[in-house]
């Protein structure tokens, strides 16, 4: 009689429990990509799969990205993995707030299909050293003040396309730029999926929902809101009808956002910038695009938040 080795017995295990979990609709947790296969091969090839890449410590604003794919899809795969390559500040990486747990029973009872939660060799088994064209859309906002990190996104989300190869892939509006850049990067590489936008989700006093608000401080989380309160102040002088006599060129609603920001002695506003929403470069006047956004990153004590909002 043949004895099964341990592994071999895992392995069998694993695939009873995916069997199960289909046939009662559960939600599986995959560590490896092997058991990511195995897991989604008992679907048909004909279902949708909408796909929600995370770093974890999901908040309600990633729950509604679930929510948004599974109105959309049979199969709803989530990923958590705090990828190392898009941090340029290695402390950034190491206070990054993890809280696995806590983010499968929120995925559960989103109704998430699968959830991967890889190792780093399991999406880098050798170094990945890709360089990515982005089309000139880092080179404003947070791409000179964080370098490499959107080479960083580009190389985990394309790994992980890669491996679920999703047919709907969902993210926040919060992150403007950096799904600007997704959107230029997988159209240009020619991947198979559509990527979809969804809107910012806020708390009841407007500071844009984000895993970093669990590092604020109660004095600094006291006084974040000011930000979106800002933000929001500035998109109804946009559209005010006097706009040219207010503020005749966008440069001087910058400053005035940076000003009112700072004029609490907490925050600390690391840059404002008035971008052609398309291109992401800086406008110097408001006929210059159709589509205008308004970016900034702000400083509450240690903690880097950022937001943005709609103009034109």
């Amino acid at each position: 009689m043949q004895i099964l080795s341990e592994k071999k017995v895992l392995r069998a295990k694993f695939i009873f429990f995916c069997r199960f979990a289909k046939i009662f609709k559960l939600m599986t947790i995959c560590y490896t990509l092997p058991q990511f296969y195995s897991a989604i091969s008992f679907f048909s090839d004909s279902y949708e799969v909408g796909f929600v890449p995370t770093m974890g410590a999901l908040h309600q604003g990633h729950i509604s990205l679930v929510n948004r794919a599974a109105a959309d899809c049979k199969i709803v795969v989530v990923s958590i993995f705090v990828n190392p390559t898009q941090f340029n500040n290695p402390a950034d990486l190491a206070k990054y707030p993890r809280t696995i747990e806590k983010d499968c029973e929120m995925l559960e009872k989103a109704g998430a299909t699968i959830v991967l939660i890889p190792a780093i060799k399991e999406i880098y088994p050798q170094k990945d050293n890709r360089v990515f064209d982005l089309g000139g859309l880092d080179s404003n906002g947070e791409g000179p003040r964080r370098p490499g990190h959107f080479n960083g996104v580009a190389q985990v989300v394309t790994r992980l396309f890669d491996i679920v190869k999703p047919t709907f892939a969902y993210f926040g509006e919060k992150d403007f730029q950096q799904l600007a850049i997704i959107r230029y990067f997988s159209l240009k590489l020619n991947y198979p999926v559509k990527i979809v936008s969804c809107p910012t989700i806020r708390e009841s006093d407007g500071l844009a929902m984000s895993s970093r608000n669990l590092l604020l401080t109660s004095e600094h989380r006291r006084v974040a809101p000011t930000i979106y309160k800002t933000l929001k102040r500035a998109a109804e002088l946009a559209t005010a009808q006097n706009l040219p006599q207010i503020c005749p060129v966008p440069q001087e609603l910058t400053k005035w956002v940076i000003s009112e920001i700072d004029s609490e002695p907490l925050l600390k506003t690391e840059y404002a910038e008035i971008v052609d929403a398309i291109t992401l470069s800086p406008v110097k006047s408001w006929e210059e695009a159709d589509e205008i956004q308004l970016c900034t990153a702000v400083f509450a004590g240690a903690v880097r938040l950022i937001d943005n909002i709609k103009l034109k």
